[in-house]
This record gives structure tokens, C-alpha cells and sequence, in this order.
């Protein structure tokens, strides 16, 4: 994988950039949709590609590795030849999800022990075996496994955790560089900011893992809870020393607000269940602020879904029909709302990556920004 910055914007720390992978390149700013167990919830391949035109989509390593598992993963060729998505894929280490099972999992020097959400079966998850189960997965882009610790931990766990996490970082680049990618093209390991909200953390983590001279860089934790604020503090001071001439990853970020503000702090990949799950619950996003289209004004609203919008569903749904199926449950109505919004986040980062080769990013995101706020 490989990484050039082709602009640079005069006023902010905005960026567009070039990755380049062996599925295909990726132009940055760019937003992942979050395809956690092989599929984006409720859309079609076609509509993926075509309609949405997502560059690079997620998969997740907990998830797959419980299900179908890795033997059909391996069989079917990888993770690109299961799902039939043939441009870039990333796949998180389940590091997160792993984390989230709280009080069925205990965390150990060697890795964590853990049980199934789906039948209680009991796994264990090193460093070492979450490089092999990214290994057969096959994405282009495989995460380090790291603790996620709390975002409510005080300073002395923040930093016991951070401690862990590098000692499994360096245990993932071992285990990585000792082996081979099994279907003939290259992948990428990205380690993952630790560090809570603590600023001295936080700057330790990065400082760690530019040492590391990785493909490109993720900053985790973050988005749990903590005002917005202290989220854009931290990606400042993580970015101030994070290299420039790699990409920077904000994982699980965010609402279209959240994409531009850390677009301009330096930013360059983003992912969110955020599109997907708030368009099952009636909600889409525009460029002039979110609707939620389970509310009665728009139920005799035969205006077009989004007139200026970025999918064929803008157009060729009405606002009154699409409020119709959510109160009847149907559900076409997740399916549109999910296309859209996916649709407009991938439009969003594209318009950002316009206007930053244009040199007017600041006045287009200031303005962008007071739209998005916006409650219709």
C-alpha cells in the first residue's frame, strides 16, 4: 500500500490524498461504510458500487471469525471472493467488540479469553492469532489488536491499558512480518492511538507508533461518550505527531459534523455504523440537517425524498411514501433510508476532498457545518 498527499489546505490541516491498494486506490478524505459480518446492513453489492460508489468497505475480525468462520473464508478464497466486493477492504481486529463483552472475558498478558455472544463457546484471542485470523480473512487493510479500554477509565487503568496495548502492537508486527498474505496480494497493518482522553497519554501512544513506520495509522477510543470537544482535542494531539505522509484513521467517527471538523484537523478515513443505523431508525441525513421521517409532517409530502441528494432512491421515492413504510414497518423503508444516507456521507467526503483541491475548504466546511446542524 502506498500513500501520496496531493493537496494540502492553506488555512486548515485538511488534506486529499491518493491510497493506493492492490484492489484499487482509495481517494481520501474518504467514509467506510461498515460491513461488520461480510455485508453492509441492508445493500445490495450493486448498490454499493454503483450508487453509493463506497471506494473501500469494513469487515470485522470478531464477528467473521465466529461467523461463517474462518474455514469458509479460507475456502471461499477470502473475504473479497465470499462477499464479491472486489475494491479495498479493512478489517478491525474485534479488539473493540472483545472489549464490549464485559463480564464474559478476561483480559491476560497473552491475549483475552472470551465467550461467544452467539452460544457461549469459550475462544481465546492473542495478538499473535488475531494477525493469522486477519491473514485468512484477506483484507487489504488489517488492524492491530488492541484493549479498548472505557472511555469513563481513570488515568492509572488508561495507562496499564496503553502499556498492554504496545506490548501487543509489537507482537502484532512480529507475528505480521513472519508471515505471508494467502491470496497473492499485499495487506497493510495499521496499529491503533490508545490513550483515553489524557493528553500525555495520548501523545506517548502516537509518539510510540510513529517509531513503528506502519503503512498508515488509526486513532481508537474515541466517540465513546466524551464531549465532541475533548474528541477534536485529542485528534489535534495526536495528529501533531502522527507522520503526515501516512493516512490517519479516525475509527467509529461519526456524524457528518464530527467528518468535517476532523477532516480539517488532518483526518483522512473514517467509518460508522452511524448511516446505517440511524436510516433503520427513520433517520437521514442532508446537507441541510437530519429529518426523521417517522414524524407526521412529512406523511402527505409527496416532495422527492432528497431533491439534491446523491442516490436514485433521492429521486425516486417521495418523503410521504418512505414515512408510509416505516409506520407500516416495512422494510424497504431501513433499505432506502440506508442507501441514502450512505450515499450522502460518501458525497460529503467527496465534496470535502473538492473544495480542499479547490482552496476554499474553510468557507465551504463553516458553512457546511451550520446546515448539518440543522433539524428538519
Amino acid at each position: 500500500m502506498t500513500f501520496q498527499v496531493e493537496h494540502k489546505d492553506s488555512k486548515t490541516n485538511a488534506r486529499a490524498g491518493l491510497i493506493h491498494t492492490d484492489h484499487g486506490d482509495i481517494k481520501t478524505p474518504i467514509f467506510m461504510p461498515v460491513g461488520t459480518q461480510a455485508s453492509v446492513k441492508a445493500v445490495h453489492l450493486h448498490e454499493l458500487t454503483d450508487d453509493i460508489k463506497a471506494q473501500i468497505i469494513l469487515g470485522n475480525t470478531y464477528h467473521l471469525y465466529l461467523r461463517p468462520g474462518l474455514e469458509v473464508i479460507e475456502a471461499a478464497g477470502g473475504l473479497h471472493k465470499f462477499n464479491g466486493f472486489d475494491r479495498p477492504m479493512l478489517t478491525d481486529s474485534g479488539g473493540f467488540q472483545v472489549f464490549s463483552l464485559a463480564g464474559i472475558r478476561k483480559i491476560k498478558e497473552e491475549g483475552v479469553e472470551f465467550r461467544s455472544h452467539i452460544d457461549g463457546s469459550k475462544h481465546f484471542f492473542t495478538p499473535e492469532k488475531v494477525m493469522d485470523i486477519e491473514r485468512t480473512i484477506g483484507a487489504d487493510i488489517i488492524m492491530a489488536f488492541d484493549e479498548c479500554p472505557p472511555g469513563t477509565s481513570d488515568y492509572n487503568y488508561a495507562k496499564k491499558s496503553l502499556e498492554l496495548t504496545e506490548r501487543w502492537l509489537d507482537r502484532c508486527i512480529k507475528r505480521f512480518n513472519e508471515t505471508e498474505p494467502k491470496y497473492g496480494y499485499q495487506q497493510s497493518l495499521f496499529p491503533i492511538v490508545q490513550g483515553c482522553t489524557y493528553k500525555d497519554l495520548r501523545q506517548r501512544a502516537a509518539e510510540n507508533i510513529a517509531s513503528k513506520d506502519a503503512d498508515g495509522n488509526a486513532i481508537g477510543g474515541l466517540a465513546v461518550g466524551e464531549p465532541t470537544d475533548v474528541m477534536y482535542e485529542m485528534v489535534e494531539v495526536v495528529n501533531a505527531i502522527l507522520p503526515t505522509d501516512k493516512p490517519r484513521y479516525l475509527m467509529g467517527v461519526g456524524t457528518p459534523i464530527n467528518l468535517l471538523e476532523c477532516i480539517e484537523r488532518g483526518v483522512d478515513m473514517f467509518d460508522c455504523v452511524m448511516p446505517t443505523r440511524n436510516g433503520r431508525n427513520a433517520q437521514i441525513f442532508t446537507k441541510h440537517g437530519t429529518i426523521n421521517l417517522r414524524n407526521k409532517k412529512w406523511e402527505m409530502d409527496f416532495s422527492p425524498l432528497d431533491a439534491e441528494g446523491a442516490s436514485y432512491v433521492d429521486t425516486a421515492y417521495t418523503k410521504a411514501y418512505v414515512h408510509h413504510l416505516f409506520k407500516a414497518q416495512e422494510l424497504l423503508a431501513m433499505q432506502i433510508a440506508s442507501i441514502h444516507n450512505l450515499a450522502f456521507y460518501l458525497w460529503l467526503a467527496g465534496e470535502a476532498r473538492q473544495h480542499i483541491i479547490a482552496g476554499d475548504f474553510s468557507v465551504w466546511k463553516s458553512r457546511m457545518v451550520e446546515e448539518l446542524g440543522r433539524r428538519i
